[in-house]
C-alpha cells in the first residue's frame, strides 16, 4: 500500500490498530489508529523491524511465522503486548496474509477489566453465588414449602372469593421456588464430564425444542461447517447453553419477521491465553445471531454478571450460567451487537483422544 492508494482512507478509518509487515520482518504501513494506540507515528515506525519493538521472543513474531508457514490467518486473545517503551497492555491479535509478501497484523486492544470479565467471569459468578445458593437452600425453600402447604390447607375450608388469594400464593411460592432452583445451579462446581459431543446434534437438539414452543413464529436459518469434529463436554449442559441462547434470541426478535442464524464454523489459530503462560486452542466456533433490537449499551459490560437482564421481568441468570457452563467446558462466550443484529458466540476446544 503506498501512500497514493485508492484505499488510503478506507485504511485510516480502520477502528483498529493496523500494520502491515513486509518480508523481511519489517514495518511497512501504520494506520492513523495504529499511531495513536502505540504513540509513535508511521514516519517514526515504518522501515524499523518489528523486533525493535516487541523483542525478539514476543509472541507476535512467532504469529507471523505461522502465517507466512501455513498462509491462513491467525488470531490470539487476551495477549499482553509489550511495545518499546509502553507498559504491557492486554490486546486480542489477528494475523493476516495479504497479496504479496505483506502481513496484515491487527491490534484489538483490551482493558485489564475486559481479560477480568471475559476469562474469569464466570468463575466468580459461581463462587459469588455459591454460599448464597446454600443460604438460600436452607433459609428460604423449607419455609417456602411450608407456606405453600398452609395456603394448600386454607384453600380447602375457604369460599371461591378467597381461593383465588391461596392459588395466588401458591402460584408465587412455586415461581420463587423455581428462581432458588436456578440460583442453585451456581453452587455445583463438580467437574464437568468429558466426552465427544456433536455440537450440530446439539444445536438441532435445541431447535427442535425451541420451535415447539417458545420460538414456533421464529424462522431458523442454519449454516453448519460440516467437517466440524466434536468438542469435549457435556451434552445436556451444552444443551442447555445452546437453549438459553436461542431463548434470548427468540424473545429479543420482532414478532414479525423474526429470524434466528445458527452457524458453526472451524477457525484454526484461534488461542486463550491461561494464567501461567499457557495457551488454549478454541477453534469450534458456535454462533447464534438473532435480528432483534440488539443490547443497550449500559450493560453491555456485565452482561454475562448474575442478575443483570435487559428484560423487565428477567432473573438475569440465563446469561450468566451459560457463562459459567462455558468456562467448566474450556471455551468462551462472546457477545456483538448493535440495533437490529446481535451475536453470542461461543469458542471451544477439540475433542482429543485420552492417551
Amino acid at each position: 500500500m503506498t501512500e497514493n492508494c485508492p484505499f488510503e482512507a478506507a485504511w485510516n478509518a480502520q477502528p483498529y490498530p493496523s500494520l502491515m509487515i513486509d518480508a523481511q520482518d519489517k514495518i511497512a504501513r501504520a494506520n492513523a489508529s495504529a499511531e495513536v494506540y502505540l504513540g509513535l507515528s508511521e514516519r517514526q515506525m515504518v522501515g524499523r523491524d518489528l523486533t525493535s519493538f516487541t523483542g525478539e521472543g514476543a509472541l507476535v513474531i512467532s504469529m507471523l511465522g505461522q502465517v507466512r508457514a501455513y498462509g491462513v490467518s491467525y488470531s490470539q486473545h487476551d495477549i499482553e503486548l509489550s511495545w518499546a517503551d509502553h507498559k504491557p497492555r492486554l490486546a486480542n491479535i489477528q494475523v493476516a496474509p495479504i497479496d504479496g509478501s505483506l502481513v496484515l497484523l491487527q491490534l484489538q486492544p483490551r482493558s485489564i477489566a475486559e481479560k477480568m470479565d471475559r476469562s474469569l467471569s464466570s468463575r466468580s459468578a459461581a463462587r459469588s453465588v455459591t454460599g448464597m445458593a446454600a443460604m438460600l437452600a436452607h433459609e428460604i425453600k423449607n419455609p417456602l414449602a411450608g407456606i405453600s402447604g398452609a395456603a394448600q390447607l386454607l384453600a380447602m375450608n375457604l369460599s371461591d372469593d378467597d381461593q383465588e388469594l391461596t392459588s395466588l400464593i401458591r402460584e408465587e411460592a412455586e415461581r420463587i421456588g423455581k428462581l432458588l432452583g436456578r440460583v442453585e445451579q451456581f453452587g455445583d462446581l463438580r467437574p464437568v464430564s468429558r466426552d465427544p459431543v456433536n455440537v450440530h446434534d446439539v444445536l438441532n437438539r435445541a431447535k427442535l425444542s425451541a420451535q415447539s414452543g417458545f420460538a414456533a413464529k421464529v424462522r431458523f436459518v442454519e449454516d453448519y461447517d460440516p467437517s466440524l469434529p466434536p468438542t469435549p463436554g457435556d451434552a445436556d449442559q451444552l444443551m442447555q447453553v445452546a437453549l438459553n441462547l436461542i431463548k434470548n434470541a427468540a424473545e429479543a426478535v420482532p414478532k414479525i419477521g423474526g429470524m434466528i442464524t445458527l452457524r458453526t464454523a472451524y477457525r484454526a489459530g484461534v488461542m486463550l491465553s491461561l494464567p501461567g503462560g499457557g495457551r488454549e486452542s478454541l477453534p469450534l466456533e458456535i454462533s447464534v445471531i438473532d435480528n432483534g433490537s440488539g443490547v443497550p449499551p449500559d450493560i453491555k459490560t456485565d452482561l454475562f454478571e448474575p442478575f443483570v437482564s435487559t428484560k423487565a421481568a428477567g432473573s438475569g441468570l440465563g446469561l450468566a450460567l451459560v457463562s459459567k457452563i462455558v468456562d467448566q467446558h474450556g471455551g468462551v462466550v462472546e457477545c456483538e451487537s448493535e440495533p437490529g443484529w446481535t451475536a453470542f458466540r461461543l469458542l471451544l476446544p477439540v475433542w482429543k483422544e485420552p492417551r
